[in-house]
């Protein structure tokens, strides 16, 4: 079980790993850049999760995250080697939305898979347990991204621009092999077998999906609404609320956001193992219930403009919120898909919620805007999104969808079965 969810953790670890670092010498480098971030988020990703979910689905979940490590490892170390736009020009950002993109495919449909790996080799009883490790490698990526750039950061400022950006995404090769050679050593899901034996009539996972299984992925899209909205709410906006509405220095919100990541690392399997007691709708309901209780609070806090104030408020809604609702998010997810579809439903439903997740920070900044710099239509936004998802769940949950389903069983459910 260790080696499987190691196996999980250590490729998704790798994208968080390199997510923070782009080269921003220039202006104009730096503008294609941030469009190669919008094309591998918004574009690619969804791609991602169709390709690598159908794969998982017909060909196993090994092989799935076989492929996705490789396809994300590739294209980190390559930006590690990209020539600067001083070098090649406008090929220089071309080539960075490029290599973004393959990331973004990769991730696409490393999410499923990496849950999924844990998971379906846990014990039934353990499963929300091994389900969360891999969840760990997000605020586990964010403490690693913050502590490279700050060995990196040492280095004065024109070693730092020739070479030293590039340090991060070479290293990031080292995390890929692990990835790689901890997969290969991993067999293929008991789940997966299962599935493989019953199928017969040959439907592509995402035909069967559509037909039998759509009110489950609208469920699951609604359910994982507050944790990306949150999350990105927390660690993007935060941050430049923070800093461009509240005027106090970055290293405060930074700091207080990478404090938030490491108790977040210890949280994640203590929520998990929560779920495999309590049930992981129910602790995921109380999680989307936290969501909208801290979204006054959060703000209030950091209104104080103190960084004790700070440090709190992003401990207490990042912990409270997202990450407990990610600790328990694959576990649930699972028992709305059969194993048929799985892999399919689950990198659905996470990319296509990831857009809304993507949106939150530049929807929040125009509702401050729009409220003349006070952060209650944003707070509002929050708690709006975090019914939705508590809805989602407790629709999922009395249909019959969510609960003591066995997480092999091919039961049709969606369209037929609430």
């Amino acid at each position: 079980m260790l080696k499987a969810a190691t196996a999980g953790a250590v490729g998704a670890l790798l994208e968080w790993f390199g997510q923070l670092f782009f080269p921003g010498t220039d202006k104009l480098a730096g503008t294609m850049a941030s469009f190669g971030v919008f094309a591998a988020g918004f574009v690619s990703r969804p791609i991602g999760g169709i390709l690598f979910g159908h794969i998982g689905d017909t060909l196993g979940r090994r092989t799935s995250l076989l492929l996705t490590v490789g396809v994300i490892g590739v294209g980190t170390f390559l930006i590690g080697v990209l020539p600067t736009y001083q070098t090649i020009g406008l090929w220089a950002p071309g080539l960075l939305t490029l290599l973004r993109v393959a990331q973004g495919i990769g991730l696409g449909g490393e999410y499923a898979g990496a849950s999924l790996i844990a998971i379906e080799h846990a014990p039934r009883r353990e499963r929300g347990f091994w389900g969360s490790l891999p969840q760990a490698a997000s605020p586990g990526g964010l403490l690693l991204a913050a502590g490279m750039f700050g060995l990196v950061s040492l280095l004065p400022q024109e070693k730092f621009l020739a070479w030293g950006w590039r340090v991060p995404f070479l290293l990031s090769a080292i995390v890929a092999f692990v990835g790689l050679f901890v997969r290969l050593q991993v067999k293929e899901t008991p789940d997966f077998n299962k599935a493989k034996q019953r199928k017969r009539d040959g439907a592509a996972p995402g035909s069967e999906l559509l037909r039998e299984h759509w009110w489950n992925a609208l469920l699951a899209i609604g359910a994982r609404l507050a944790e990306t909205v949150s999350g990105n709410m927390i660690k993007s906006f935060g941050l430049t609320y923070v800093t461009l509405q509240l005027k106090l220095p970055n290293e405060i919100g930074l700091a207080a956001l990478t404090f938030a990541a490491g108790i977040a690392v210890v949280a994640t399997p203590i929520y998990g193992s929560m779920g495999d007691k309590l049930g992981q709708h129910r602790v995921y309901l109380f999680g989307c219930a936290m969501v909208a209780a801290m979204a006054i609070p959060f703000f209030l806090l950091l209104d104080v403009k103190t960084g004790v104030a700070v440090w709190i408020a992003f401990t207490a809604a990042y912990t409270l919120g997202p990450i407990l609702l990610l600790s328990v998010q694959p576990t649930l997810f699972t028992q709305m898909f059969h194993a048929g579809v799985r892999y399919t439903g689950m990198s659905v439903a996470y990319q296509v919620s990831a857009i809304a997740g993507g949106f939150t920070p530049l929807l929040s900044l125009w509702l401050l805007k729009q409220s003349d710099g006070s952060p209650w239509l944003v707070a509002g936004f929050l708690i709006v999104v975090a019914i939705i998802s508590f809805a989602s769940v407790a629709a999922a949950t009395g249909a019959g969808t969510v609960g003591e389903l066995s997480a092999s069983e091919p039961r049709p459910v969606g369209s037929t079965g609430t």
